[in-house]
């Protein structure tokens, strides 16, 4: 039997003594409230643009210049003769499109993505007023004048020796299919090294972690997949430990690979593979913090989620802790880095070689929750935006002596020949108002927008060269 409870009191809303307050009332209040919300918002949105404002007028007169971007008008060219199989399949009965063209080998805009020689960076020769100037999707020579081979690479910059080393996968083989529908693939060679005092002249260190030619057993055996090699090192141990995603030619495998050396030329001692967690891990990365701990943040359950977690102190393998973020997204390709004491990272879709639209996302604490603050990329065309330039990001590089400017690092893959894959360069900047509302702060921006400039050439400030 149900008791009543006679002690309890009424659920009604007293105004003052003797009164209740009607339903409209609390409407009102409510909608009163809500109009204080929103006034709140525009003039936080108002004092955010005034800060972006300030925030340019305070910027060096050189990076200035690079957030003036450069607008791309091309025409897509009426057919000539047969189009590439590649190209004809993704665009049955359809309009052609720019990303078309940029797949189509034969297309006749393919000097616009893969220019030739006479626009390559080439350190060893005179170029006058076009020294240290970088130009995104060209021919990017070495010391010896051969083309760099540093693929899905990253960054590291050692203390000790103040010099940086660009490591990538060195592709310079054949591109050929495993079978009739598996994806354009070099066998691997190894992981290339170069390196650099002014990150425009780049000397080749050679191949630092080799291929096994033998063993088929192997993870590093030629007929298998190293991609994404990301190098740090270990203040603790004194070790260079690099690590990179393991595959067989199916990308059944789906694990990360780690390696040690001495020294940040190599060479580099293969220890083992593995499964993070107990998950698939395909296009990966790894983070240093500025406290040591170092974390790896890959793409897992099909490439429908990414996970991170931090290493060990070692930084040979994961610890239990990790986090699922973007669940649902389908993001890979992560890039992080950290400005301000907030994690900011770049991510593309999944669409295998093909280009797509790059988002940028944040989060107070590198195990989030990770916000989604929308496409950074500023400049070229609509399309361009929508393909990040015609390139994938790999590595985001911090600018000591410049807050809040960084190099966005991404390939444009080239899968007709993946050898000729080039290198986009440029400049990202934090700063200025987020550009959507986000999920979790009631439409408040808590951080600045994520910008990457187009250009079709561009350099670092001279202040910033002269001082490497």
């Amino acid at each position: 039997m149900r008791v009543r409870n006679k002690y309890r009191k009424p659920t009604a809303f007293h105004c003052n003594a003797g009164s209740r307050c009607s339903k409209s009332a609390v409407v009102w209040s409510l909608v009163g409230f809500l109009l204080m919300l929103h006034l709140y918002s525009h003039v936080s949105h108002r004092n955010s643009v005034s800060g972006d404002i300030q925030f340019r007028m305070s910027r060096h007169p050189l990076v200035r210049e690079l957030e003036q971007v450069e607008e791309e008008n091309i025409q897509i060219p009426p057919p000539r003769g047969k189009r590439s199989p590649r190209a004809a399949k993704r665009r049955p009965k359809r309009t052609t499109t720019l990303i078309d063209e940029f797949l189509d080998e034969n297309s006749q805009l393919r000097h616009v993505f893969f220019p030739d020689m006479k626009t390559a960076i080439d350190p060893m020769k005179d170029m006058g007023n076009d020294s240290y100037y970088f130009y995104p999707g060209g021919i990017w020579l070495d010391t010896e004048g051969n083309p760099i081979q540093a693929h899905g690479g990253g960054m590291l910059y050692d203390e000790r020796s103040s010099t940086y080393y660009w490591y990538g996968e060195y592709k310079d083989g054949p591109t050929y299919h495993a079978h009739k529908k598996g994806a354009a693939r070099v066998d691997i060679i190894g992981v290339g090294c170069y390196s650099s005092k002014d990150l425009w002249t780049w000397k080749n260190e050679g191949i630092v972690l080799t291929a096994e030619e033998t063993n088929e057993t192997h993870d590093l055996h030629k007929s298998n997949v190293l991609e994404r090699p990301k190098v740090i090192y270990n203040d603790k141990t004194g070790k260079y430990v690099m690590w990179m995603h393991i595959d067989d030619a199916n990308y059944t495998k789906a694990a990360v690979g780690v390696a040690i050396s001495d020294y940040p030329t190599g060479p580099f001692d293969y220890l083992q593979s593995q499964r993070p967690h107990g998950f698939e891990s395909r296009d990966m990365t790894i983070f240093k913090d500025d406290d040591g701990v170092a974390y790896l943040i890959y793409s897992s359950e099909d490439n429908s989620e990414l996970h991170i977690g931090p290493l060990t102190e070692d930084y040979l393998d994961v610890k239990p802790d990790m986090q699922r973020i973007l669940v649902g997204q389908h993001r890979e390709a992560p890039a992080l880095f950290k400005y301000q004491g907030t994690y900011y990272m770049i991510t593309s879709g999944c669409t295998g070689w093909a280009p797509n639209e790059a988002l940028s996302h944040a989060a107070e604490s590198i195990m989030g929750p990770w916000e989604t603050m929308g496409n950074p990329c500023i400049g070229g065309n609509k399309m361009f935006r929508l393909a990040t330039f015609f390139a994938q990001s790999t590595f985001v590089i911090p600018l000591p002596g410049i807050p809040g400017s960084y190099i966005f690092m991404a390939d444009r893959w080239n899968p007709a020949d993946l050898r000729d894959t080039r290198y986009v360069w440029l400049p990202l900047i934090v700063g200025g108002p987020a550009d959507r509302p986000l999920e979790f702060n009631f439409g408040f921006p808590l951080w600045p927008r994520v910008s990457i400039y187009w250009h079709r050439k561009w350099r670092l400030p001279l202040s910033w060269r002269v001082s490497k």
